[in-house]
């Protein structure tokens, strides 16, 4: 946990300082707000204790600053002034706490551990926002203008989709995009990856079982179709589903019922299918891999979503996205990437798609300059 003091009082500093470093806490110092703020916008902080009068920038002025820049480190104020209508203020302008000079160590270590339990928390809620709800479809070209239109039509109806494309353009993204604009986008999204499910685990997954159905089946298990009763079932990689498993499947959507592995009663589900492959399914029905009724059922409405390469003009957007979106979950401001590294990533193939993408920004963030030049490309990436 890293901690910045600002105080133009040199005892008020080094105090605070061996108080919270015998705590563990990591700790560095200012003496006046323009340092604390230099430091507060170059570091990440856990927390950061400012004095209210000092010489050149006061307290007020910098935690004005703070909130301004975007740096959402919690600061708690500290002064030998205080009043009520000081204190007041602080806390209007986005101040997480008061304490009042001479400073008292329990009251110094009970503020630090909230304000550090509530940056931790509001952290942990703008990720999980952005993995549920955050995700964007980036992009302004012609495909992705399609793919959107296409989107707004679809959700709202009961059809099936079936979303092709090939792996890592971004088909899971489709799915929730859908989802999310739907009717029950408040009931349960259910994600299954067909391709990583053994075979022989696969109705057990999809359909459940009951307790003492095979060796290992200690209790009941609901499967992954009744999990998502009422809302949406995501089939992803579904042209490797075992023909088996395909019939079952099959009935579910014809009848919309089901039977758990080891049971004998029939179990009625209302879910909306959406699968995904990277496969062409009508070149595995004639191979004899997929089955064709199953194909029917499925492709009501058939998404193509675009290669990266037939996009480029959004490789831009998307590198700005992901660099924001990294640094972000690392606590790290955000780098910029010259118009020069720009070129050359736009310029390159990607046959891994937007997740080659993703992982060739985080590459470089991690190796690269600040701003990412033209030459990092060439050293880490060309």
């Amino acid at each position: 946990m890293k901690v910045l003091i600002v105080d133009d009082e040199r005892a008020i500093r080094y105090s605070l300082k061996e108080i919270l470093e015998m705590e563990g806490y990591q700790v560095e110092a200012a003496e006046n707000g323009k340092e604390g703020l230099e430091k507060a916008e170059k570091e990440k902080y856990d927390a950061i204790f400012c004095d209210i009068k000092m010489p050149e920038m006061d307290g007020t002025e910098m935690l004005g600053k703070l909130i301004e820049d975007g740096v959402e480190t919690p600061v708690v104020m500290i002064s030998g002034h205080a009043d009520i209508s000081t204190a007041v203020d602080c806390i209007k302008k986005g101040a997480f706490d008061f304490i009042e000079k001479p400073l008292d160590l329990n009251r110094i270590l009970i503020t630090l551990k909230n304000a550090t339990d509530k940056a931790k928390l509001v952290t942990q809620t703008k990720i999980l926002k952005k993995k549920i709800y955050g995700r964007e479809m980036i992009g302004a070209s012609a495909p992705m203008e399609h793919l959107r239109e296409m989107i707004g039509k679809v959700a709202p109806t009961q059809a099936s989709v079936l979303i092709t494309g090939p792996n890592g353009s971004g088909k899971e993204l489709v799915a929730q995009s859908i989802y999310q604009l739907s009717e029950r986008s408040m009931m349960p999204f259910v994600e299954v990856n067909c391709a990583a499910i053994p075979s022989e685990l696969i109705d057990s997954e999809l359909f459940g079982h009951k307790k003492g159905s095979f060796t290992s089946a200690i209790k009941d298990h609901k499967g992954k179709f009744e999990q998502a009763d009422g809302g949406t079932i995501f089939l992803d990689e579904i042209g490797d589903m075992s023909l088996p498993a395909q019939a079952k499947v099959l009935r579910v959507l014809q009848e919309r019922k089901l039977t758990p592995v080891g049971g004998d009663k029939e179990i009625t589900v209302d879910v909306r299918v959406i699968a995904a492959t990277n496969k062409n399914l009508q070149e595995e029905i004639q191979k004899g891999n997929f089955r064709e009724d199953l194909y029917h059922r499925l492709s009501v409405i058939v998404l193509k979503v675009p290669a990266l390469d037939a996009r480029k003009e959004d490789i831009p957007l998307l590198i700005g996205h992901f660099s924001e979106r990294i640094c972000a979950e690392s606590g790290k401001p955000v780098r910029e990437f010259s118009p020069e590294a720009i070129k050359l990533l736009t310029e390159r193939a990607w046959p891994g798609n937007i997740r080659e993408l993703r992982n060739v920004v985080e590459r470089l963030l991690i190796l690269g300059g600040s701003p990412v030049t033209a030459q990092d490309v060439k050293d880490y990436v060309i």
